[in-house]
């Protein structure tokens, strides 16, 4: 089991605007929709970058003008630099690092452990111990799910009138809810593990995407029988209604490659699409591609890298 690569190079993209350099911090706002009959407010797109976790949580919202989500920004950013502290394992003295080395009681230790441990062991189970957070050295190490699970947690914050679409980008770990538009969908590009300015093609999404790989950062993940180095896949990516689960099976599949696939087939809504280091690629029958194979950024109606019509963030 290992850890997502790549992380602070994935960027959110609107309609309205290109994205910025991932590791830039900035808020944003630019028109969504034109008010509509009957006097409706106007709709207008909010966009916040902040750094946790190690990595960059690329925020866009669809809002009323009355700017409906600008406490939720808030309490969003402050519950990831909470999750961080209490969830972290670079720090000896966090809840996570003293339940790892038996010094807290997972009884005494802040709820978010549990639920966090609780959702590793269900997702070891499915992934047949691919993902097995537990064979790590030096106890328990979640992260290869907790980015996802702390997406999910923010992301419901944004379940509040005049919020009509937030998509929650954690490091390539995405997760939606709502429209980014009236009667449109989130769209994300999978990176493409070779070529920086190209996506491997271009999702719908309903609610997540996780992505895992090691072309960046080789060596992260790991065989979770034998605790050494290895992947069957350059990128793995899962599709999903729990960011949680699909984040960790994604490095499971980056870890497994083909073999997983049909485990994942077989989970009701979750859809997985992989690249194999000789540059093959497979995918499950209906992971949800708008359009497979290399996209180039030049091809985007701006010449970017971000293909700008129907909302699309990189994952």
């Amino acid at each position: 089991m290992g850890t997502d690569s790549g992380d602070a190079d994935n960027l959110a993209g609107s309609a309205d605007e290109t994205g910025g350099a991932p590791r830039s911090v900035r808020d944003t706002a630019a028109p969504a929709a034109e008010a509509g009959p009957g006097g409706r407010d106007e709709l207008r797109t909010e966009r916040r970058t902040v750094f946790a976790m190690g990595t960059v949580f690329s925020f866009v919202l669809v809002v009323s003008a009355s700017g409906a989500g600008d406490l939720q920004l808030e309490r969003a950013e402050a519950l990831l630099h909470q999750l961080d502290r209490l969830l972290t394992t670079y720090d000896p003295s966090s809840p996570m690092s003293r339940v790892r080395e038996g010094s807290l009681a997972l009884v005494d230790a802040p709820h978010e452990i549990a639920e966090v441990l609780q959702a590793c062991a269900r997702a070891r189970r499915i992934s047949r111990g691919w993902f097995d957070p537990w064979s790590m050295p030096g106890g328990c190490d979640p992260t290869g799910l907790v980015k996802g699970w702390a997406v999910e947690a923010v992301l419901r914050l944004f379940d509040v009138p005049g919020v009509g679409g937030v998509l929650v980008n954690g490091g390539g770990d995405i997760a939606c809810r709502g429209e980014p538009a009236p009667g449109e969908r989130w769209r994300v590009g999978l990176r493409h593990p070779w070529r920086a300015d190209a996506f491997a093609g271009v999702v719908t999404l309903d609610h997540a995407i996780a992505t895992s790989g090691t072309y960046e950062r080789p060596g992260q993940l790991i065989h979770p029988g034998t605790g050494a180095a290895t992947a069957a896949a350059v990128q793995a990516s899962v599709t999903g209604p729990d960011l949680a689960l699909a984040d960790a099976l994604a490095t499971a599949l980056a870890v497994a490659g083909d073999d997983l696939l049909p485990d994942v087939a077989a989970l009701d809504g979750y859809e997985a699409h992989l690249i194999r280091p000789d540059g093959t690629e497979t995918a499950t029958p209906g992971f949800p591609f708008t359009s497979a194979g290399l996209v180039d950024g030049a091809d985007s109606p701006d010449g970017s890298d971000t293909l700008l019509p129907g909302r699309e963030a990189r994952s």
